[in-house]
C-alpha cells in the first residue's frame, strides 16, 4: 500500500479520512493540506454553529428525496459507513448526540466547536501532519508540502508524475508515485479550476452551480410579513416537475425555509439555466386540493357567520398572513363570513392552493453554502472512489458531483466518503 497519503482539503471529508487512515495503518504518513488558515472552518459554522452532523434517515422514503445528485452512489456507500456508524463513531469519542423531531442529529451541547475540536485533537494524536495557508493547486506549493523543489503546482506535478509512470513504467528523478496516494477533498472549487487541473488527464468535470439558496421575490406587500412561518406548504415551479414540501419562512427579500431550500436543490440546474427567473406556486395548506380548501372555508362561514374575515382564519395561517391573502384575492378583510358567496369562496380556495409568485433571483443561505457539480461520478470506481484511469487518485466530499438537501445529509456524505476512501487506500496491496 502507499506509504504516503496527501489529502488536499481540511474539511469534514478530508479530516475524517485522515483520522480513519491512521487508525487503519498507524505507520502510514498522512498529510492534510489546507488553503485556508485553519482546518474545518466551514464545519464550525454549519447548522447555525450547532453542527447538524447527520440525520436519522427515518423519514427518508428514497435517497433521491435527499440526494438530488449522487443518490445511487450514496446508496452503495452508506452500506459501508451509514448514519448509524457516524452516530456511534462520535458517541464513542465522548460526544453525546441528540436527534430532533425533524430527525436532524446534533451534538447534545449544540456546539459545532465540540465536533471541530474533537477532530483536530484526534488528528494530532494520530500524527497527521496539517499544512495550512497552502494552495496545493498553486505554483510553488511542492516544496511547502513535500520538501521537494518545484515550480509546478503540487497537484499538477503529482498527476504528471502518475501519468508518466503509467506510460513508461518508470519515473525519473523522483520516487514513483506508486508509493503515494492523493485524495482530493477540497469542497467544490470553481469548475474552471477543476477542469484546468484534471481535464488534461481525461477526468470529466460537471459545471458547479449553487444548490441550497433562498428565492428573491418582487412582492413588496409580502415583504412586510417578514418573519412569518407556515409550518407545512407545498411549493413547485410551474411548468416543471420540481416541487418540495416543508416549512416556509417569509423574509424581507422573499422566501426561505426548508421547503424552499429543498426546491432550490432539486431544481438547481434548471434554475441556473433560466438565470433564476421562474414562477413559483405555493399551496399554503400543504397538499390540500381546492375542493378541500373550499370545504374548510365553508365550514368557517357556517361556524362564524357574523365574524369578520380578518378575525377568523384557517388554523394553519397567521392572521396578518391571512389578511394579505384576502386582499390578494380581492376580498375586504372587513367582510363578514356570511357574506362570502360561492364564487368568492372558490376564488379564495384557488388562491390558497395555488398562490403564484415571480422569482426574480437567488438569495443566500448563510448557514448552508452547497454547490452541485464537480468531479463527474463516472470517473470514479463506485466502491472505492478511486479514479478509474489514474490509480491512487481519490476524490471525497463535495468536490464530487454529489449534493444533498439541508438536514445533515451533506455532512453524512462527507463522513461516508472520507471513510470509504480511507478504507480503500488501507486495503491496497503493499508495494
Amino acid at each position: 500500500m502507499p506509504n504516503q497519503v496527501y489529502i488536499i482539503g481540511a474539511g469534514a471529508a478530508g479530516c475524517f479520512c485522515a483520522i480513519a487512515l491512521k487508525r487503519m495503518n498507524a505507520h502510514m504518513e498522512v498529510t492534510v493540506v489546507e488553503r485556508g488558515t485553519r482546518p474545518l472552518r466551514k464545519l464550525a459554522i454549519t447548522g447555525g454553529g450547532r453542527c447538524n452532523l447527520t440525520n436519522s434517515f427515518s423519514e427518508v422514503r428514497s435517497l433521491k428525496q435527499v440526494y438530488p445528485r449522487g443518490e445511487k452512489l450514496m446508496k452503495r456507500l452508506l452500506k459501508e459507513f451509514s448514519q448509524h456508524d457516524t452516530m456511534a463513531w462520535f458517541e464513542n469519542e465522548g460526544i453525546p448526540l441528540t436527534t430532533q423531531p425533524d430527525q436532524c442529529v446534533f451534538p447534545r451541547s449544540q456546539d459545532a466547536m465540540q465536533i471541530v475540536d474533537t477532530l483536530q485533537i484526534l488528528m494530532r494524536r494520530a500524527g497527521v501532519k496539517v499544512v495550512c495557508n497552502c494552495d496545493a493547486f498553486a505554483k510553488g506549493s511542492m516544496q511547502q508540502i513535500t520538501g521537494r523543489n518545484s515550480d509546478e503546482a503540487f497537484v499538477t506535478a503529482w498527476l504528471k508524475e502518475q501519468a508518466e509512470h503509467l506510460t513508461t513504467g518508470q519515473v525519473e528523478d523522483r520516487p514513483s508515485t506508486q508509493q503515494t496516494a492523493l485524495v482530493i477533498a477540497t469542497g467544490t472549487p470553481h469548475s474552471d479550476t477543476l477542469r484546468l487541473f484534471f481535464a488534461p488527464y481525461g477526468i470529466k468535470v460537471t459545471p458547479t452551480l449553487p444548490s441550497l439558496f433562498t428565492f428573491c421575490l418582487g412582492d413588496e406587500a409580502l415583504h412586510a410579513l417578514m418573519g412569518t412561518v407556515v409550518e407545512h406548504v407545498v411549493v413547485r415551479l410551474t411548468g416543471t416537475k420540481w416541487q418540495a414540501e416543508g416549512a416556509l419562512l417569509i423574509t424581507h427579500w422573499g422566501f426561505s425555509g426548508p421547503a424552499i431550500l429543498r426546491l432550490s436543490s432539486y431544481a438547481a440546474v434548471h434554475l441556473a439555466s433560466s438565470d433564476y427567473q421562474a414562477e413559483l406556486a405555493v399551496n399554503w395548506l400543504g397538499g390540500a386540493r381546492e375542493d378541500e380548501a373550499a370545504d374548510l372555508l365553508q365550514h368557517l362561514a357556517a361556524a362564524y357567520p357574523q365574524r369578520l374575515l380578518a378575525n377568523q382564519h384557517p388554523p394553519q395561517l397567521m392572521q396578518r398572513h391571512w389578511v394579505y391573502l384576502l386582499q390578494k384575492a380581492g376580498l375586504s378583510p372587513q367582510k363578514r363570513w356570511q357574506e362570502l358567496g360561492p364564487k368568492q369562496t372558490a376564488r379564495l380556495a384557488s388562491l390558497i392552493c395555488c398562490d403564484l409568485y415571480k422569482v426574480t433571483g437567488r438569495g443566500e443561505n448563510k448557514e448552508e453554502f452547497v454547490t452541485c457539480g464537480g468531479i463527474a461520478l463516472d470517473n470514479l470506481n463506485p466502491s472505492t472512489l478511486e479514479c478509474r484511469h489514474l490509480p491512487h487518485l481519490y476524490f471525497a466530499g463535495e468536490v464530487c458531483d454529489v449534493d444533498a438537501v439541508t438536514g445533515g445529509f451533506n455532512l453524512q456524505a462527507a463522513w461516508t466518503m472520507g471513510y470509504v476512501v480511507a478504507r480503500s487506500i488501507a486495503q491496497l496491496p503493499a508495494s
